[in-house]
């Protein structure tokens, strides 16, 4: 980096700065905010033939060793002063692999394939997105009275035992506390073998005779899932005015299990002689069913919750067509959605796989989809997050405009006090145009609004926020408020996706995408004086390489082809205000 030693006066003030050649002016205007807090925007350094611009590269000023720079600004009053760190900034060269690895935005450790193992890797990498989950994993124990666990417990007592724990829920949990700890790629082995063990059919031998045979990563997800809905549980503690009282509910039912109330209709000819009957079930995952008729999730969706069911009529004495219709009476926070791709094909005997496209959104809206009592539950949160949105893109758009007017106005009072030597007849005629500048950009309704300092807007700014806040939390339904693995809202945000390339499930390639978590940062105005800043972008894996990806490169993976396509979604529930955040 080439450098000139240059003086820059400002306010009586000498700064000695170390011109940067091969930067430009904007660069240079950072270095002087850091110097004297005047934000750059607020900056004019003049040079020869006027103002420094932002794009001006600075090789082409010419600085000479000494040369006097001068500097016209003022900081803002809500200006940002200097200070020294809290604490001393460490380095990633001192940290241990393990602390490397615990940083915010570190890339994620990936997974090694051990022979069509691609199915796996993917599904473990969208499962360990849900922070719940980890939690509960850390804590969990594995019950050493079932048989299943009798080798955790020779191991635990010393004795030592040969083979993998089939436990499958304690070899999930060191699996992700092993990947927590590093950013390199480990193999899964000790959590394969106990999945063979448990799952003969991922023991499978490829037809070739070589290595294992490759599987659906569906098939995996559902079998971890039943195996985690078996083992991990979470106790509830809930008080009443006698006693205390504490239950186990599965960490699955809570946060990752919805429930359906369907009817089963008899066919017309029956209907006066068979009741309509009602019922309740559980479900893990909502299937995408794909006809030619579907070419967004929402109608895959839609044409899954009805189904044609043939059987017995007893009113008949012959077998007859019923419709089951089913609609979502609990949504849960995690919601898994299943893109039905797959399906046998007779002639072939092999599972073929069907490679329409069929888009899905970023934000997924599953009001539709529920029971008229849900929906009347979910519609007034709902309406008011999106009222809320919009009132803030409005605010924001109408304040980058306030700002810009009134940019463009001190930039004018700036320029005619520097140039109020020229000829009066110029500087009249630009004063004139100015004028007329501002008059045509001036809000309808006559004058133009009051400008307010960043600190008089962000104040005003987060009154506003707190109060939306406590409208939007009022609203929320009461029991729902209670199910804290329930979604309150109706409204999802797409965090993970299972994805599979080729023609058939039983060859091809899976990945994985994962949205990436969230950064926090200081802001004084935020609850406890942090918030959740998010870049938008996601990591994507591929086994062992880990890379990052914008969030077009996984909207693009609708399908159409035998490239990429999503086979899996993972979607959570949209951040809602909680008591606490409405009560500071």
């Amino acid at each position: 980096m080439a450098t000139v030693p240059i003086v820059v006066k400002h306010q009586g003030k000498k700064y000695n700065v170390d011109l940067d050649t091969t930067a430009n002016g904007e660069m240079l205007k950072f270095q002087l905010f850091s110097l004297t807090g005047v934000e750059p925007e607020r900056q004019s350094v003049l040079i020869k033939g006027g103002k420094l611009k932002d794009d001006t590269e600075l090789s082409r000023l010419n600085a000479k060793p000494g040369q006097v720079f001068t500097m016209l600004g003022t900081a803002s009053s809500e200006g940002s002063s200097l200070v020294a760190p809290v604490e001393k900034p460490r380095f990633l060269e001192d940290m241990t692999e393990a602390e490397a690895a615990a940083q915010e935005g570190a890339t994620p450790a990936g997974l090694e394939n051990l022979g069509n193992t691609c199915y796996l890797n993917s599904t473990l990498q969208v499962l360990r997105s849900i922070p719940e989950m980890q939690d509960e994993l850390q804590a969990y124990k594995p019950d050493y009275r079932s048989p299943r666990n009798n080798v955790d417990e020779m191991r635990r007592l010393g004795l030592g035992a040969t083979g993998a724990s089939n436990d499958l829920t304690g070899q999930l949990r060191d699996l992700y506390g092993r990947m927590s700890k590093t950013q390199q790629s480990l193999a899964p082995l000790t959590f394969w073998t106990a999945l063979r063990v448990i799952y003969p059919q991922f023991a499978q031998k490829a037809k070739n005779g070589v290595g294992f045979a490759q599987q659906d990563a569906e098939e995996a997800w559902s079998q971890i899932i039943f195996q985690l809905r078996q083992s991990l549980k979470i106790t509830d503690k809930s008080t009443s005015d006698e006693q205390e009282a504490t239950k186990e509910v599965a960490f699955i039912d809570r946060y990752m299990a919805g429930s359906f109330h369907s009817s089963l209709a008899p066919p017309a000819e029956a209907a006066e002689n068979e009741p309509v009957i009602e019922a309740d079930d559980v479900f893990l995952k909502l299937d995408c069913h794909i006809d030619q008729s579907v070419n967004h999730l929402r109608d895959g969706l839609l044409a899954g919750l009805t189904e044609e069911i043939e059987k017995n009529s007893p009113s008949l004495g012959r077998n007859a067509v019923y419709t089951k219709t089913s609609r979502v009476s609990r949504l849960p926070k995690y919601l898994t959605v299943h893109f039905v791709r797959f399906f046998w094909k007779k002639d072939v005997l092999k599972k073929a796989k069907i490679l329409k496209k069929v888009t899905f959104p970023e934000e997924l809206d599953t009001v539709e989809f529920c029971t008229d009592d849900l929906k009347k539950r979910l519609i007034p949160v709902r309406d008011k997050v999106r009222e809320i949105r919009k009132d803030e893109q409005d605010v924001e758009r109408a304040r980058k405009r306030q700002k810009l007017r009134h940019k463009q106005e001190e930039d004018r009072k700036h320029d005619q006090a520097l140039q109020e030597k020229e000829a009066a007849p110029i500087a009249k005629l630009r004063e004139q145009k100015d004028k007329k500048q501002s008059k045509e950009k001036e809000p309808e309704g006559g004058e133009m609004d009051v400008y307010k300092t960043d600190a008089e807007y962000e104040a005003e700014r987060a009154a506003s926020i707190k109060q939306a806040k406590k409208e939007l939390y009022a609203l929320i339904d009461q029991q729902l408020a209670d199910d804290v693995g329930a979604n309150k809202s109706g409204l999802y945000e797409l965090r993970g996706v299972i994805t599979h390339q080729g023609a058939s499930a039983d060859s091809g390639h899976y990945t994985s995408f994962v949205k990436k978590s969230g950064k926090l940062v200081d802001d004084a105005k935020a609850p406890g004086g942090k918030r959740l800043e998010e870049d938008g972008k996601w990591w994507w894996f591929n086994d062992d390489k880990v890379s990052e990806v914008d969030t077009e490169r996984v909207m693009g993976l609708s399908g159409g082809g035998e490239g990429a396509s999503a086979l899996i979604l993972l979607y959570k529930a949209i951040d809602l205000p909680t008591r606490d955040e409405i009560e500071e």
